[in-house]
């Protein structure tokens, strides 16, 4: 396993500094800065993202659904917010200022998230309600910054595109295709954060429970919280075997459990403390490289003012054009965020139910969707560059389509080996036997193939969907614009429920199947709207 792991490491590190040549080579120097910046933003939130939930329910003794429920309004929060983010930013024109605000902001609220107070039955309500206080201040920090920031990258093409058009037209054609190209690998820098972090939280975590002589067991904070309210019942046995594995004094149990909840905890507060430092790193390239961006949208209102009235016709005509179009690919990329994010909804319960992952630890499936987009990518900008020099060109609206597609194309996958193995409803199979489920289980094989099908529908949308907003939006909207892509995600983010209500309750080919004719829809959709939306963009 350690070996496979140097070998995934120096591959990254390769591909990482490939596509750090291309961007110096080819793009502005503000985008790799950016991206760099960025980085660190999502290594730090990754690190909390990797063990909040389960900060929630050892904390405080939550329930899953509670600490879910929890998870789930700040994973929207975050997306809602990056609209007030975009607005603030777009009014005041202080795009660096609100960005580098928003680095402090959520530095503050890992910061309030690392301090490492016991949670006990007189003090458990109010520390729950400061903890959500600090995800709050975090998802507004995070509104601030992440949708100005890819507004600034936008803006920078913008800039790249003008100065090659004054130069001629021959200048512009090179420049063309190089904002999708830009934004994918600003896009793997982001997953690079998303990659290492799910080993870091972990590695914390049992650093900490070794220093106090203890080991890590997933299982034990919740029956040590049942222990010291009253409500262990018939698992005492289970905690008593529990509590000897990973070194505790069952001698003394309420002691026991007291001092494996607090240091437990404790481990969990040093993950936030590594968020804080994460976002520091990405504060200080943010400050130190900021000469280096654009402010979107000045220049455009400072030669407002000598537009004639028919000039100001058009140009408001042109931007309900852009508006209109972009509205249209929201409100189709919102049915990919609802299929794509299930992979932390009803494809993790097929994973803990129908998968034998026994070989795999629980934490590192969250590395391997960013993996593949680290590793995929260069693939997939070769592919769009060899077609673009045989002059067969793939627009960014007929991307998004195909990436639709590729979505269909997991499900699919997953539908069809589900109806061949007989998969029942997620209700019904729990209702068998053990042996017959442990005989019914596929192998991990299985979830390689769905991420890797989704994770190149990723690619298709995600990068290049944030290319399309900085191509349409007005120049004096681009924070706004940035938002609403973000937006749409959290509307999809909103719609998750809906795929674990089927996945108990049909047969698992049915559910699969339901968001495999969802993908198809959207791409049908989105294959109607192409030529107009190639229009809009100039495509």
């Amino acid at each position: 396993m350690a070996t496979v792991g140097i070998i995934l490491g120096i591959l990254v590190a390769a591909i990482l500094v490939f596509l750090i040549m291309v961007l110096v080579k080819k793009h502005p120097i503000g985008v790799l800065w950016a991206a760099l910046s960025n980085m660190g933003e999502r290594f730090g939130y990754y690190i909390m993202n990797a063990v909040l939930t389960l900060f929630l329910c050892s904390k405080f003794g939550l329930s899953e659904d509670k600490s879910g429920l929890i998870y789930s309004f700040f994973y929207a929060g975050i997306y809602v917010l990056s609209l007030v983010g975009g607005i603030i930013a777009d009014r005041s024109q202080q795009y660096k200022k609100t960005i580098g605000t928003g680095l402090v902001v959520m530095s503050v609220g890992y910061i309030l998230l690392s301090i490492p107070i016991m949670a006990t039955a007189s003090n458990s309500a109010g520390l729950l309600a400061f903890t959500c206080v600090a995800l709050f201040v975090i998802a507004f920090g995070n509104g601030l910054f992440k949708g100005n920031l890819q507004a600034i990258v936008g803006q920078m093409y913008d800039n790249l595109e003008a100065d090659a058009a004054k130069r001629g037209p021959e200048e512009l054609k090179k420049v063309s295709g190089l904002r999708d190209t830009g934004f994918q690998i600003f896009y793997v820098f982001i997953n690079i954060g998303g990659l290492v972090a799910p080993f870091i939280a972990p590695t914390l975590r049992s650093w900490w429970l070794s220093v106090h002589n203890l080991a890590y067991n997933a299982t034990l904070p919740e029956l040590c919280h049942k222990f010291l309210d009253g409500t262990i019942g018939d698992q005492l046995p289970n905690l008593t075997h529990l509590m000897t594995q990973v070194g505790g004094n069952v001698q003394d149990m309420a002691s026991a459990c007291t001092s494996y909840l607090q240091v437990f905890n404790e481990g969990i507060h040093y993950s936030f403390i590594a968020s804080v430092v994460a976002m520091l790193i990405s504060l200080t390239i943010f400050v130190l490289t900021r000469k280096h961006y654009p402010t979107p949208g000045k220049k455009q209102e400072t030669k407002a003012q000598n537009y004639t009235p028919e000039e100001k016709q058009a140009m408001a005509k042109e931007i309900k054009q852009r508006m209109y179009a972009l509205f249209a690919v929201l409100g189709v990329v919102i049915f990919f965020w609802l299929s794509f994010h299930q992979n932390g909804e009803s494809l993790s319960f097929f994973a803990r139910d129908f998968v034998n992952t026994s070989t795999v630890a629980p934490e590192i499936w969250q590395a391997v969707n960013p993996f593949f987009v680290i590793v995929l990518t260069p693939v997939i900008m070769f592919f769009f560059g060899f077609l673009k020099k045989k002059g067969k060109e793939i627009s960014t609206p007929r991307k998004i389509a195909i990436g639709m597609f590729v979505a269909g194309l997991a499900y699919l996958f997953l539908s069809i080996f589900s109806y061949s193995n007989g998969y029942p409803s997620a209700n019904d199979f729990k209702l068998l036997p053990i042996d017959q489920q442990n005989a019914m289980k596929a192998g991990a094989w299985v979830m390689i193939v769905v991420y890797f099908f989704l994770t190149v529908a990723e690619l298709f949308i995600s990068p290049l969907g944030l290319s399309f907003v900085s191509k349409v939006a007005p120049k004096s909207m681009q924070g706004l614009c940035q938002g609403l892509w973000l937006g749409a995600t959290a509307v999809g983010n909103l719609l998750l429920w809906i795929g674990p209500l089927m996945y108990k309750n049909l047969p698992l080919w049915e559910c699969w199947g339901v968001f495999l004719l969802v993908c198809l829809a959207s791409m049908s959709v989105m294959l109607g709207m192409v030529k107009w939306l190639e229009r809009v963009t100039g495509e």
